[in-house]
């Protein structure tokens, strides 16, 4: 069955849709689509049921990551991005939950998770510096999660590197104003970040390797349900490559709304051109394929973690290349309808170049770099042992 939520999403469509071209010209998400997505509960999917949330189904959080960015890219991407905090929170110190849940279950968390600071033991924890880019949804977050590589006493990384994930709340980094001016998923508001010695203490801190293992965390955390022993290298690309694959087919429905009665220059009516209607079916049966593959993989992985088994790293690397490959097949495929859209899909007043500008700049993030990920995929396939170095972002 349809998850509730997803339901929600499909019913408040329309006015998502409405509120896309605010969220773009403000340069984040509109009060509207905010109260959208709080309206829906996207946010809360992958949160703890102890905190408010559903501890739902990957696979339903991405089917709701995909209809919300189907109606506005920005907005789906801020709930890829940002619904899967809560889904690392459930991993660390009850006291943090408590005091990032405690009093409202409807509060936001942000990123990014690039190791840009250095954080310095300290009694009781480790004093944080660095500037951190990309921050999606940043402006409506009260806390956030950071990534920072362990340094020496003179503010050092140490080596080998030690990361962590470190979160602080609002009133320990800054957001820096005009940060984010770019030709694609301008909604977002993906500014950056900066924190000045800011004092972390232990307990809300994470050990990032922990994290990618997904298990050891949980067990840690005292976490039982299934979704919580999941690997975080399969559940952060998963909101991501999911916004891009829903934003594609927002691409595939305005495409075929405008066609339905458009004339070609040459007289001939697009619902009688055989080669308009091939490249429809053709992009349309990629996009699909995108979608199906993506949500394959996230529930396999799901099915292992529920039976109990431990999900091995050559697994998580054919799941990885299979999510960066729906990415890329699914945004060729709008590629091949845009560019059969005629010129007055590029202006500005037509949400389909909205949409082909947010699908581009999505491929932009680092998980969707296809080369080092199908690289040690294929090693594994061929029982090759991948370095240290090669089983980054897996």
């Amino acid at each position: 069955m349809t998850h509730e939520v997803v339901q929600k999403v499909e019913a408040l469509g329309p006015r998502f849709a409405a509120a896309a071209a605010d969220t773009e010209r403000l340069g984040k998400l509109s009060p509207e689509s905010v109260a959208l997505v709080r309206e829906a509960g996207v946010m809360r999917m992958l949160q703890p049921k102890d905190f408010g949330g559903f501890a739902a189904h990957p696979r339903d959080f991405a089917e709701a990551v995909m209809a919300v960015a189907r109606r506005c890219g920005s907005t789906g991407w801020v709930c890829g991005v940002g619904g899967v905090h809560p889904w690392e929170m459930a991993l660390c110190d009850r006291e943090v939950q408590h005091e990032v849940w405690g009093e409202n279950p409807e509060t936001w968390i942000a990123s990014p998770y690039m190791p840009s600071g250095v954080a310095v033991p300290t009694d009781g924890g480790y004093v944080l510096n660095g500037r951190w880019q990309f921050s999606s949804g940043t402006d409506h977050c009260d806390w956030i999660f950071l990534g920072a590589l362990v340094g020496d006493a003179d503010g050092k990384p140490l080596t080998p590197p030690s990361g962590l994930h470190v979160i602080l709340p609002r009133a320990d980094y800054t957001i820096v104003e005009d940060s984010w001016n770019v030709v694609g998923l301008a909604g977002t508001g993906s500014k950056d970040i900066v924190v000045e010695n800011a004092f972390v203490p232990t307990y809300r801190t994470i050990d990032s390797a922990e994290v990618a293992e997904g298990e050891i965390a949980a067990e840690r955390a005292g976490r039982t349900e299934t979704v919580y022993r999941l690997p975080f290298w399969s559940m952060f690309p998963l909101g991501i490559t999911s916004a891009v694959v829903g934003i594609t087919e927002g691409v595939l429905e305005h495409h075929l709304a405008y066609q339905r009665d458009r004339t070609m220059s040459t007289g001939t009516k697009v619902k009688e051109d055989p080669y308009s209607l091939y490249a429809i079916s053709d992009a349309a049966a990629e996009i699909a394929a995108s979608r199906a593959q993506l949500l394959d993989g996230i529930t396999r992985l799901y099915d292992l973690a529920d039976a109990g088994k431990t999900i091995a790293f050559e697994q998580r690397a054919l799941v990885r290349r299979n999510q960066i490959r729906c990415a890329w097949r699914a945004v060729t495929a709008a590629d091949q309808i845009f560019a059969r859209s005629g010129g007055n899909a590029l202006r500005l007043d037509n949400p389909m170049q909205r949409f082909w500008r947010d699908a581009h700049a999505g491929l932009h993030h680092a998980i969707h770099t296809p080369g080092p990920t199908y690289h040690t995929a294929a090693l594994t396939e061929m029982d090759i042992e991948p370095s240290p170095a090669q089983r980054v972002m897996i």
